[in-house]
């Protein structure tokens, strides 16, 4: 038999490791769990700076030191004269085909579709460290570098909403607008998915600027 005091000091020893594994396995998880294997990190410099397509500011750069960084990083209230339904954390990069492709594409677009144009976009994610489609395990989304921008719905200036959930089967005029932004996207943007690319996509158009080693884009 052990002495009672040796017991204790000893219980005391096993529930102070459990609780330091515990810390230590949250903090090597923190983000969730994703795999970084081939994933190259977006190029951190821009031509224009986010400030000058529309409101925003420069925020401290992220890091979180598992895969997940977001280098020049800006928060982006706006562009050209749409709104953002939260403020957009991205990386530098992201912001001006955003700009052009909201001003180029899905105005003239609005425009033809509906008489009349888009005073701003329902952002369902930007920056977020998180596995792509939310699935343990599998490579780290784009969102986790400030890569991406997730957008749900189109608000026009009588107030009339399109969302992807609904207008992508939608009525004529909603279907028409819907899949010819998105098909306008690709090139712009390296990857472009909808809802017809899987049901992670059903209700919001994923827009990123994936960097590939072989230049490609993927758009469905």
């Amino acid at each position: 038999m052990f002495p009672t005091s040796f017991l204790r000091k000893f219980l005391v020893v096993v529930a102070a490791a459990a609780v330091l594994a515990a810390c230590g396995s949250s903090k090597t998880n923190k983000g969730g769990n994703f795999s970084t294997k081939g994933l190259r990190p977006p190029v951190a410099s821009c031509k224009v700076k986010p400030s000058r397509l529309g409101l925003a500011e420069k925020i401290r750069d992220i890091d979180e030191r598992n895969g997940c960084q977001v280098t020049n990083a800006w928060k982006v209230e706006s562009l050209g004269s749409v709104r953002f339904s939260q403020p957009a954390i991205m990386n530098c990069g992201v912001a001006d085909p955003l700009y052009t492709w909201l001003e180029d594409v899905v105005q003239p677009t609005a425009q033809r579709s509906f008489g009349e144009s888009i005073v701003s976009i329902d952002v369902a994610a930007s920056y977020a460290c998180r596995p792509r489609n939310k699935r343990s395990g599998a490579k780290m989304s784009e969102h986790g570098f400030g890569n991406a921008i997730d957008i749900a719905a189109f608000t026009l200036e009588s107030g009339r909403r399109i969302t992807i959930a609904e207008g992508w089967w939608g009525s004529r005029d909603e279907r028409r607008f819907l899949h010819t932004v998105h098909d306008r996207a690709c090139g712009s943007f390296h990857t472009v998915l909808g809802p017809d690319s899987d049901r992670a996509h059903r209700d919001h158009l994923h827009l990123d600027l994936q960097n590939r080693a072989n230049g490609s884009t993927y758009c469905r």
